[in-house]
């Protein structure tokens, strides 16, 4: 896809209702420190299809690679084993062991009183309100930003939060989590446990759900760490 880079390839990976744009505000950093930076575009369809076309992104890709999930890509990067990926990244994201749901994971604690209500349309798809946006999924970004996300959504099947996860790729490969201490979607005591459970390398931070947005010079950081502490294995 791009020759090579001394840092590696970042791929990051978008969550629900969301697309490659949401990675904006920290493509550029990263390509200035020295990655190469693709973002997946995944369907939103079922668990293995999201990881699928995620595998398809890895295969255009040489050298090293570095995976970095938002959210419910956090599951799509735990079920894809290569092993040119040298390092995972979780940004506030779920990350399933294996027989696990998404939902068993962001149902596991009471939610947030100003989380959204979801529900699957007639298709199976799962909407976010347009105020779910400013009260939860990014309260801390500015009112354009907000309208911006609310335009760009795209929904995600209830398939991806039934199905059982395989084997994670966390149990072979390092990993970091961005812990957003103000997540308002993902309930941060959920986050310690999978972060936790998973031994990862944990950089707690007082952001929200979508730092990424809010916080980017943060997820740029622990990107870069990651690439940085796995660049010689």
């Amino acid at each position: 896809m791009s020759s090579s880079s001394p840092m590696g390839t970042a791929v990051l990976v978008h969550g629900a209702w969301a697309d490659g744009s949401c990675w904006s505000n920290v493509i550029l950093p990263l390509r200035n420190k020295g990655f190469n930076v693709t973002t997946a575009p995944i369907p939103l369809t079922t668990l293995s299809e999201d990881a699928a076309a995620l595998r398809r992104v890895i295969e255009r890709t040489t050298g090293p690679v570095i995976l970095v999930g938002h959210a419910y890509a956090g599951a799509v990067i735990d079920a894809v084993e290569d092993e040119r990926v040298k390092s995972l990244v979780y940004i506030a994201a779920l990350a399933p062991d294996e027989g696990e749901t998404v939902a068993d994971l962001f149902y596991r604690t009471s939610p947030h009183p100003k989380a959204p209500q979801l529900a699957p349309d007639s298709y199976g798809l799962i909407w976010m309100p347009e105020e779910g946006f400013g009260d939860a999924v990014a309260h801390e970004a500015a009112p354009a930003q907000l309208a911006i996300m609310a335009a760009v959504q795209r929904p995600i099947s209830v398939n991806c939060i039934q199905e059982k996860a395989p084997a994670p790729a966390w149990k072979t490969k390092p990993s970091w989590f961005l812990l957003a201490e103000e997540d308002r979607m993902i309930n941060p005591a959920t986050q310690k446990f999978m972060a936790e459970r998973m031994g990862a390398n944990i950089r707690s931070h007082k952001v929200d759900h979508t730092p990424m947005h809010t916080a980017p010079e943060l997820v740029m950081d622990i990107i870069l760490e990651a690439a940085q502490s796995t660049s010689a294995k």
